[in-house]
């Protein structure tokens, strides 16, 4: 124990104007003691001639390391919503003591500055008007980022069934485009596979595939035919001939998906006249 100080100045620091240090004397002289925030140099009422003991110091110093990493927080908080695990990852990535961390964890919701169900809310808004993500990966996502099972449900409120379909059905007719040389029935296959991973719902998948635009389909399906049909014959006819090609030809067509009339129809028109 060194007794009582007694606080002899408090100047503004040059590079952060809302600091200040304070300098004490334990009855041997001037000597710097310790700085504070602008906020706790106001609610504390510090000033010139004012007496502090270890313990009062001590108490000033860690509230003013908790005004620190609030401040931080705060900061990292402005660039958007953060759930609390988010926070709770910051600040220890930060070093911050752990009781301090429940402090400013207890002030946030205090000051409405941090409510997970809140986050999660804007966080599927946002989902559904940015990304392709299917509900399931939103919740996942949600998870992820330390939202409750339950608060990430009441979330999917936000992400009903119809932006889902429309979601969906978007992403399915620009794959359909790009896979165009495939079958029909790979391509469906394939869009099936993408949609789950994507994370939706079987139900909004079948009622997507339920209403892909059939009539679109029959001439793509038949550039499709003669494009694999002629890779596959390419691969094949240096080994095989009549018959033998052509069953080569069909079961590697059938294998990739296509129906039996147009795979008939390709081997009248690319083999059966050579």
């Amino acid at each position: 124990m060194r007794g009582l100080a007694k606080i002899t100045r408090i100047t503004t620091q040059k590079k952060k104007k809302d600091r200040f240090n304070i300098f004490l004397d334990f009855g041997q002289g001037e000597s710097y003691g310790f700085s504070v925030s602008e906020d706790i140099l106001v609610q504390e009422a510090l000033h010139k001639g004012m007496e502090l003991d270890d313990a009062s110091i001590k108490a000033l110093m860690e509230k003013d390391d908790i005004q620190k990493s609030y401040t931080l927080t705060i900061h990292y908080l402005s660039y958007r919503m953060r759930s609390e695990k988010e926070i709770r990852d910051y600040l220890n990535k930060k070093e911050t003591d752990p009781e301090q961390i429940e402090v400013i964890i207890d002030r946030l919701y205090k000051e409405k500055l941090l409510d997970d169900q809140e986050f999660a809310n804007a966080l599927v808004r946002s989902r559904v008007h940015t990304s392709s993500k299917g509900p399931m990966m939103v919740k996942k996502d949600l998870m992820e980022k330390g939202v409750s099972a339950a608060k990430a449900e009441e979330a999917l409120t936000h992400y009903p069934f119809e932006a889902q379909y429309e979601k969906a059905m978007k992403f399915a007719e620009k794959k359909l485009r790009s896979d165009g040389k495939k079958s029909f029935r790979q391509q469906v296959q394939n869009l099936q596979q993408t949609l789950i991973q994507k994370g939706f719902t079987n139900d909004v998948v079948q009622e997507v595939i339920a209403n892909l635009p059939q009539s679109e389909t029959e001439d793509a399906e038949w550039e499709a035919v003669v494009y694999q049909g002629e890779k596959i014959l390419r691969k094949y006819e240096r080994k095989a001939e009549g018959f033998e090609l052509k069953q080569k030809v069909k079961g590697a067509l059938y294998r990739k998906g296509f129906q039996m009339d147009e795979i008939q129809r390709f081997i009248e028109e690319y083999i059966e006249n050579e």
